[in-house]
């Protein structure tokens, strides 16, 4: 959610903040607006509602020129999308830019409205910059450091003053924002591929440290260490990973890379005698029950976990939106592991519980994309999923790393505790190798998906079911069809149907039936008959023979082990959705009112 960028450097300050800005629109936004120090050392300010290209038109040619300035795009929370609310805000001396949510900003907008301070808009933003404003007396440093402490909630903060031409101030709390550093300039970000055409070298700022960006170059400050070094990193893609690559959208580019993707992430994982996730995890002995914490996909992911891990190390696992266990009043036993995942690694609500484990004194097992990351720093083991970089907001690449994960999470879980003969491990250790492959072969028959996408792409709802695995299953298949499509789509547990949501099968009403384990394949095809016989129009999922009169289109899944066929089985769905979304017109990379990362409670 919203995206941050700064400069400062001998270029164009302006050119390097909108190429950044277009690089973060895949967070979701729905202003923009930039604050550059020009050569007069006045900070001059445009924003507008809508699109960066409305930004671009207040500009025009060299209306503002300078080497030095931040930049934002905003997905509202507090005020509308209006030119008002965008960002930068300005107050006094302080001009600033903000990713997160101040909960107690009504509180310290009141007490500054007390003191003479007075608003303009109805963001938590400009309570902050009028904060810092409040306490600068000419040291910036520690008037960012007083006006932090007393804010609530999380924030990234850019920061420039009036009477500090040329410099930059940066902070984080529970939101992203990275370093770059190129030859003689330095690129604030929230995320990497805003400065990848730039460098690929970083820094990771912590959280309540600051950054002072001047005249090119970076120093590091906080409280305990005063000012110090830092490791300079250097990101492990290149900006052909970040951009289209000839693809019309990122996500059918993404959908494409999952054969990759999905070997980058299962082989690495494997020796070659078969033992797996030696490094990420050196014992798994105090591990009695899992619970796996994750928001929308991510979440889905860990229904297909909880069914894998379950059935193979027999170990108990729960599965909770993140955004709720906080809340429930989760009650921990002695060997309980969270287990959370997030591409991103910076969700809010699953790096909130990430905290709340820390407290309680419970292990932690992060599976994330992103290198460095907030969750990935605060758990007490990572796995990395090494899919690359997600633009798309729709995660696919991402999911199927981290079902592959959980996968390999339970397999190594059943190897420690002896709950798999050596026969089954082999087969379905084998049947992971053997996955980029087979979702190769599943990515030749995109023509298929095409053409079933142009029939139903008029409907108005669109049914997803299936049973055990496949129930979780349907959950993902049906979020990616309503995400990007706008579409109205339900999941269902195919046995759940008939105790009262079958009342919504009528005559023409697209169900997609998923069946990819032997065991259940008749209980799910008496399923389905049920939808058809109510003149549901079904398109069948499977890699299993089943009499057939019960469908209307069959999607034929290549023959691979039941164990980890939804891996394969979810990307027919996936492109589905990609092209049921192309063929209404909707706006697939960035559909309406979601955002890639979610940094907000």
């Amino acid at each position: 959610m919203c995206g941050i960028v700064g400069y400062s450097g001998k270029r164009d300050a302006v050119k390097i903040l909108l190429s950044g800005l277009s690089k973060l629109e895949y967070r979701g936004y729905d202003s923009a607006g930039i604050a550059v120090c020009g050569d007069s050392g006045a900070v001059e300010i445009r924003k507008s509602k809508g699109r960066l290209t409305e930004l671009e038109k207040k500009l025009g040619d060299g209306v503002i020129t300078g080497h030095v300035g931040i930049g934002h795009t905003r997905w509202a929370t507090h005020g509308e999308p209006s030119d008002v609310n965008s960002h930068p805000h300005k107050s006094g001396m302080v001009t600033l830019v903000h990713n997160g949510i101040i909960e107690n900003y009504v509180k310290l907008r009141d007490k500054l409205k007390t003191r003479g301070k007075s608003f303009a808009s109805d963001t938590d933003t400009e309570v902050v910059a009028a904060l810092i404003d409040r306490y600068y007396i000419g040291d910036a440093v520690e008037a960012i450091f007083t006006a932090a402490a007393m804010l609530r909630g999380s924030y990234a903060l850019a920061v420039m003053f009036d009477d500090r031409p040329g410099e930059v101030y940066a902070i984080r709390k529970d939101s992203p924002l990275v370093v770059g550093k190129g030859a003689d300039e330095i690129i604030i970000a929230s995320d990497i591929p805003a400065f990848l055409s730039e460098t690929r070298d970083y820094y990771l700022l912590d959280e309540n440290e600051i950054a002072v960006v001047k005249d090119g170059g970076v120093k590091f400050y906080d409280y305990v260490k005063g000012f110090h070094e830092k490791e300079l990193m250097t990101a492990t893609w290149d900006v052909e990973a970040a951009e289209k690559g000839g693809y019309p959208h990122f996500m059918l580019k993404e959908m494409h890379e999952q054969p990759a993707t999905l070997r980058d992430t299962v082989f690495p994982r494997i020796s070659e005698s078969g033992k797996i996730l030696e490094n990420e995890l050196k014992d798994t002995s105090f591990i009695k029950q899992i619970r796996i914490v994750g928001c929308g996909s991510a979440m889905h992911a860990g229904l297909l976990g909880k069914a894998f891990i379950e059935k193979y190390a027999r170990v108990p696992v729960t599965v909770d939106i993140a955004s709720e266990f906080r809340y429930s009043s989760p009650v921990f036993n002695e060997g309980d592991v969270i287990v959370l995942i997030s591409q991103s690694g910076e969700t809010a609500d699953s790096l909130a519980v990430t905290k709340l484990a820390k407290e309680k004194g419970i292990k932690t097992i992060g599976i994330v994309n992103v290198v460095g990351s907030s969750i990935a720093r605060a758990v007490d083991n990572v796995v990395y999923t090494n899919a690359g970089p997600e633009i798309a907001v729709a995660t696919t690449k991402a999911y199927t790393a981290q079902v592959a994960v959980l996968y390999l999470l339970g397999l190594r879980l059943a190897k420690d505790r002896g709950t798999i003969d050596d026969a089954r491990y082999g087969e379905i250790v084998a049947a992971m190798r053997a996955i980029p492959e087979k979702a190769a072969e599943v990515l030749t028959h995109e023509d298929e998906y095409k053409r079933l996408a142009s029939i139903y792409q008029g409907a108005h709802d669109m049914f997803f079911i299936g049973r055990g695995q496949d129930s979780a299953l349907c959950c993902e298949g049906s979020l990616k069809l309503k995400e990007i499509s706008y579409m109205h789509s339900e999941a269902y547990a195919a046995g759940e149907l008939k105790h009262g949501t079958i009342s919504l099968i009528t005559e023409g009403v697209p169900v997609v039936a998923v069946a990819t384990t032997e065991a259940m394949l008749e209980k799910t095809v008496s399923n389905v008959k049920e939808v058809s016989a109510r003149g549901a129009a079904v398109i069948f999922v499977s890699q299993l023979e089943a009499e057939g009169g019960f469908y209307k289109e069959k999607i034929v899944l290549p023959t691979l082990d039941e164990a980890v066929m939804p891996i394969l089985a979810i990307i027919p769905m996936q492109l589905f959705a990609y092209y049921v979304a192309i063929a209404r017109g909707c706006d697939v990379d960035k559909p309406r009112n979601l955002a890639k990362s979610v940094t907000v409670e």
